[in-house]
């Protein structure tokens, strides 16, 4: 599957109509305790740990990825 980039408005859409994606906060640490923006309930793993925490992500839901 390849990659899509959504707009906050599109994910606001698909939201609406019920399309709950998982969501991957991928900021390292200092750039999300500096934030005061965090979306609820999204999973924290850094960039550099994707790959070591691939099983802990998921599965069954599409995958939204996000970062600073």
């Amino acid at each position: 599957m390849e990659p899509t980039r959504w707009t906050v408005k599109d994910m606001r859409e698909h939201i609406d109509r019920g399309y709950i994606p998982v969501f991957i906060d991928t900021r390292n640490p200092k750039a999300w305790a500096e934030s005061d923006v965090k979306v609820p309930g999204a999973i924290r793993i850094p960039l550099d740990d994707i790959e070591k925490r691939a099983d802990s992500i998921p599965r069954g839901r599409p995958i939204v990825t996000y970062c600073t």
